[in-house]
C-alpha cells in the first residue's frame, strides 16, 4: 500500500520539530508532567539494558491502561519471556516500579519524533509489540511495521468520536490499521469501529476485568476502621478539578441527615493536595490529611487521601463510593476496581471510557448515576438510610463482574501464533 501524503505531512512535520523536543519535555517537566531523572528515555536513550531473547513490547497511555494489562505482562513473564512495559505518564511510572513482576522492564515512551523512535528501537529491537485500547502513534506504528515486527493492539477502545475522525483520513487510518498482526477489541462495537477502519479486528473481552482487586494494606486497613470506628463513609474516588467542589456540596447537604458521615476524596492526581485543601477551607473545613500522617478523628468531616496506590484502601472502606471523572469531561474512570472490593458505585454522565462496563452494571442495577450535588446527596441519602438496597447494589456489581471475566486466557490464546514455543 502506498504512503498517503497525511503521514508523509507527518513524517516532515516530526522533522521539523525534532530539534526543539528537548524545549517541549522542559515545558512539561516544570508543569510536573516529566520524570526529571528519567528525560532521556522520552527522547529514546535507554536507561536499562535490553535483556537476552524474545522481548515483547507493550505500550499503555496511563495508570488505567497499565493495570489493565498488568495480569497479561504477569502471565508473559511467567512463561520466561521478557516484557518492555512503556508508559507517558509520572504516575504510570510510579504505579509500574509497584507492580511489574520480575522479568518485565519499563521505560517512558519516546516522544513520537524520528529520532527518538528510531534510538529507541535501535536499542530495544521488540519481537512482537502490543499497543493497549485507544493508543495509535503514527510514527512509532510505522517505524515498527517497516522493521517487520509484528504490531497488534490488545484490550482495544475505539470511542464513536474517534472513529468519526479517523474516517475522515480513510487512507491513514488502512495505513496504520490495515497491516496489524492482530487487533482485539473489549466489546463489539469496539471491534466494529476498528474494522471500519481497516483493522483485522475481533471482540474478545475487557481485559479490565480479569485484574485482581487493588492491593489493601492490612496495617493500614485496622487503623482506618480503628479511627472511622464505624462511621458512614462516602469516597470520591479519582477525581478531577470541578468534581470536588460537587462532592463537598454534596456532603454538606448529606451531613443534615446523617451527622457523623466522612467524606473521604481521593484525587485522580495527589499532587493537587493543596488546592484541595484550599477548596476545603473555602468551605470551612479542616481536612485531616493523609500524606502528612493523619487519621481521621471523631470531629474530621473531611479526610484527605492524597498519596498513590491506596485507592483499594479506600475502596475497602467505603459505604458509597463515587466514581470520579464522570461529573466533568474525562471519560470517566474504572468502575470494577471498587466492585471487586465490594463497594456500592455511583457515577456521573461523562462515562464513554466505560462506557460498555457502565451500561452492563446499570441493567443489573448495579451501578447508580447523578447528575449534579443535588442527586448525589438524595441517591447517597437513599442508600445510607437503606443498607439492604447498599448490599443488593454491590452484589448485582459483582455479578455482572464475574460473568465477564476471561478476556485474559482468550487474549493469550490469540497472541500464541505470534510467540516462542514455551521453554
Amino acid at each position: 500500500m502506498a504512503t498517503p501524503l497525511t503521514l508523509h505531512l507527518y513524517a516532515a512535520a516530526g522533522l521539523l520539530l525534532t530539534p526543539f523536543a528537548k524545549r517541549i519535555l522542559r515545558r512539561r517537566l516544570a508543569r510536573g508532567k516529566e520524570h526529571p531523572e528519567r528525560l532521556d528515555e522520552r527522547l529514546g536513550r535507554p536507561g536499562q539494558a535490553r535483556p537476552a531473547g524474545f522481548l515483547v513490547w507493550l505500550h499503555a497511555a496511563s495508570v488505567g491502561e497499565t493495570m489493565s494489562i498488568l495480569p497479561l505482562i504477569g502471565r508473559l513473564a511467567a512463561r520466561g519471556l521478557p516484557v518492555l512495559l512503556t508508559t507517558g505518564t509520572v504516575t504510570s511510572a510510579e504505579l509500574a516500579a509497584r507492580r511489574l513482576p520480575a522479568g518485565a522492564l519499563h521505560q517512558f515512551v519516546p516522544i513520537d519524533l524520528p529520532g527518538p523512535v528510531r534510538r529507541f528501537l535501535d536499542h530495544w529491537r521488540p519481537d512482537l509489540a502490543l499497543f493497549c485500547e485507544s493508543e495509535l502513534w503514527p510514527g512509532l506504528m510505522r517505524a515498527v511495521q517497516a522493521r517487520g515486527v509484528p504490531l497488534g493492539i490488545v484490550n482495544g477502545r475505539m470511542s464513536a468520536r474517534s472513529a468519526r475522525a479517523w474516517q475522515r483520513l480513510p487512507g491513514t487510518a488502512r495505513a496504520l490499521l490495515g497491516d496489524l498482526a492482530l487487533c482485539l477489541g473489549q466489546s463489539a462495537e469496539d471491534a466494529a469501529r476498528y474494522r471500519a477502519l481497516g483493522a483485522p479486528a475481533e471482540a474478545i473481552g475487557n481485559l479490565k476485568f480479569d485484574v485482581p482487586p487493588l492491593p489493601v494494606e492490612a496495617r493500614a486497613r485496622a487503623a482506618l476502621d480503628a479511627a472511622i470506628a464505624g462511621r458512614p463513609v462516602l469516597l470520591a474516588a479519582s477525581t478531577h478539578p470541578g468534581e470536588e467542589e460537587i462532592v463537598l456540596r454534596a456532603a454538606e447537604r448529606l451531613r443534615a441527615t446523617h451527622p457523623a458521615l466522612l467524606t473521604v476524596l481521593a484525587p485522580r492526581h495527589p499532587g493537587r493536595s493543596a488546592e484541595l485543601a484550599a477548596l476545603c477551607a473555602a468551605h470551612g473545613e479542616a481536612p485531616a490529611i493523609r500524606s502528612l500522617g493523619a487519621l481521621p478523628g471523631p470531629e474530621t468531616r473531611i479526610y484527605l487521601a492524597d498519596t498513590l496506590g491506596e485507592l483499594g484502601l479506600f475502596y475497602a472502606l467505603a459505604t458509597l463510593a463515587f466514581v470520579g471523572g464522570s461529573l466533568v469531561p474525562i471519560g470517566g474512570h474504572n468502575p470494577i476496581e471498587p466492585v471487586k472490593l465490594g463497594a456500592p458505585v455511583l457515577h456521573g454522565p461523562e462515562i464513554a471510557n466505560f462506557r460498555d462496563v457502565y451500561a452492563a452494571l446499570a441493567g443489573a442495577g448495579g451501578a447508580i448515576a447523578v447528575a449534579d450535588a443535588a442527586s448525589l446527596a438524595e441517591e447517597a441519602a437513599r442508600l445510607l438510610a437503606d443498607p439492604a438496597a447498599c448490599r443488593r447494589l454491590a452484589d448485582a456489581a459483582r455479578e455482572v463482574v464475574a460473568r465477564s471475566e476471561g478476556a485474559l486466557a482468550r487474549t493469550l490464546a490469540a497472541l500464541a501464533p505470534l510467540l516462542p514455543e514455551p521453554g
